[in-house]
């Protein structure tokens, strides 16, 4: 599986808002440091099984898409 990265932009939002969520949610104060800490574990334990739900889904849709590839184009050769 290829690494999961985020821009540094992305990474500055999702930070930000770890650090609104424990302050809100928690009472809990959390530093940018923190707060990237908990996203590099956060994608590293929870990566890899969305990365994984995601190409099952393509995998399911692009089968789907297969399968009524012999309905969309065969040409019936019985004339």
């Amino acid at each position: 599986m290829k690494q999961i990265t985020l821009s540094p932009e992305q990474r500055e939002r999702l930070a930000g808002q770890l650090q609104t969520l424990f302050q809100s949610e928690f009472d809990e104060p959390l530093s940018a440091f923190r707060a990237e800490q908990v996203l590099d574990l956060m994608l590293k334990t929870l990566g890899p099984g969305i990365y994984n739900q995601a190409v099952q889904d393509v995998r399911a849709h692009l089968q789907s898409k297969l399968d009524d590839l012999d309905g969309e184009v065969y040409v019936d050769d019985q004339t």
